[in-house]
């Protein structure tokens, strides 16, 4: 009688974990199906025909409408609250010395037979620019301080 009803209680406990055990597989798929990511048609063919950092950007030659060089692509800079883009680009200089980096936002740019050109730009304009310098994070400075 005993064993019976150890049998029982363990019978409706296993019942019990494995009721749960189902209910929380099937909340937390409910929940992955209602909380995943979508992008339509859209944005995928605007994504298909948009610009490539990696191949189309970062390390490119900068031109004006000249043709003339007037500097290179070094980095890209987004802001925190996506109300801008901006291209790092590295003026003058000989392998990094003396090279003069400026901010452009990106929307001045314009891709013209696989070259990223800069309209009305010259090397001495962009020179007289005011240098871009990134930013100190709190982290930077708090490392500094400490080894002092």
């Amino acid at each position: 009688m005993v064993s019976n009803s150890l049998d029982r209680t363990l019978m409706k406990s296993f019942t019990a974990v494995g009721l749960a055990a189902a209910l929380s597989l099937g909340a937390a798929s409910a929940y992955a199906q209602s909380h995943s990511l979508n992008i339509s048609q859209d944005q995928m063919r605007v994504a298909e025909r948009g610009w490539s950092v990696k191949k189309n950007i970062m390390g490119k030659t900068v031109y004006n409408d000249n043709n003339d060089k007037i500097g290179e692509v070094d980095d890209l800079i987004f802001s925190r609250n996506n109300s801008g883009t901006f291209a790092i680009i590295g003026v003058g200089g000989f392998l990094g010395v003396g090279k003069h980096d400026v901010a452009v936002p990106v929307s001045q740019l314009k891709h013209e037979n696989d070259k990223l050109v800069l309209p009305g730009a010259t090397k001495d304009a962009l020179k007289s620019m005011p240098e871009f310098q990134y930013a100190r994070s709190d982290r930077d400075r708090d490392n500094r301080s400490s080894k002092r």
